[in-house]
């Protein structure tokens, strides 16, 4: 790996951002609303002319975004730093191909990457499956992508644990019970749970207390400690987790597995230009992950694979609206 600090300076934290570029919250963003169109769920800033749900590229060619430096985002972790240093290989091959300097923003919350997005802070970004809709309708990313194998298979699972020790062994044992989620946004760490559980015979908030824990990581390692009687997590965190070694998967016990759901979005903010566009796909789906850091945190990834939110977002889509979830600032602010 190249070790030049001009050419690939660390991630950026949140400070260093922020005096970057220009800060714009969603409540000051100097953006000005389109004028009447098509745009269905869309923020009042975008239109959906194609019905593709997600926003159109501006008409105006002088509203074409064409940066010299990329701001590139993972989605939330416990560690971004860690992060910063497995994406380097990703991150050397979009800047090769894209022919841009590009930068790795860790960001702290899902609130926060999606602001930047929407700002024009933030151009290429992975976001979690459940702040992926907002992403969108609030600020107009567009998914093009995900990590799967060669055969084209993606996805995780939502899992319960318990600890090995504790009574719980089926669902209806959560019955009063002190069960971590992870925040409201979260698919499988609480969307996914509020809109399945109740027919396998426990309602959350009713049958047993919910807790947010605001994380994944914090919700296993919260079971682990007992801290909490039973988490609902995503299978690629807690497989992650435990191939880094942050957890004994001995002292915890599976009790319950979905169907499988996407995974991480990668999106482009939707007003770039259609070149940068054309070679940040490029970029994604000529990576290889073999051989790489990235490769060996992702086990099991091959490769990008092509995605449409209109198709693959579809069940996520329906477990929210079962969830009365609305795209709203305000909502995604409550994780």
């Amino acid at each position: 790996m190249i070790d030049d600090k001009n050419l690939f300076p660390r991630p950026l934290s949140m400070l260093a951002f922020a005096s970057l570029l220009p800060l714009a919250l969603f409540v000051s963003a100097p953006l000005q609303a389109q004028d009447d169109c098509e745009r269905g769920d869309l923020d009042s800033l975008y239109c959906d002319e194609d019905g593709d749900l997600v926003a159109d590229r501006p008409e105006d060619e002088s509203e074409w975004v064409d940066p010299d430096t990329l701001i590139f985002a993972y989605t939330p972790v416990e560690d971004p730093a860690i992060y910063g240093d497995i994406w380097q290989p990703f991150i050397d091959h979009l800047q090769e191909v894209t022919g841009r300097d590009v930068r790795f923003f860790a960001v702290q919350s899902n609130s926060a990457q999606v602001e930047a997005m929407r700002s024009g802070r933030l151009h290429i970004a992975g976001f979690s499956t459940g702040p992926t809709p907002f992403a969108v309708n609030l600020a107009g990313a567009v998914p093009f992508a995900l990590m799967g194998s060669d055969d084209g298979q993606f996805g995780y699972t939502l899992q319960v644990y318990t600890h090995v020790d504790s009574d719980i062994e089926e669902m209806e044992d959560l019955k009063g019970k002190r069960v971590a989620h992870t925040s409201p946004t979260s698919n499988s760490g609480n969307q996914a749970p509020r809109a399945l559980f109740p027919e396998l015979g426990v309602v959350p908030d009713e049958d047993y207390e919910v807790i947010y824990s605001g994380s994944h990581d914090q919700s296993m390692l919260g079971v682990v400690a007992r801290d909490y009687d039973a988490a609902p997590v995503a299978s690629e965190v807690v497989e992650r987790m435990a191939d880094r070694g942050l957890y004994d998967p001995e002292e915890v016990r599976m009790i319950f597995e979905s169907d499988r759901f996407p995974t991480t979005s990668y999106t482009y903010a939707h007003n770039l230009h259609p070149d940068l566009v054309d070679k940040i796909e490029e970029a994604f789906f000529s990576f290889e992950f073999e051989g790489t850091e990235l490769g060996e945190e992702f086990d099991g990834v091959e490769k990008f694979i092509p995605i449409n939110y209109q198709e693959h977002w579809k069940v996520i889509r329906t477990i929210q609206e079962a969830n009365g979830v609305e795209y709203t600032p305000e909502n995604l602010e409550q994780e």
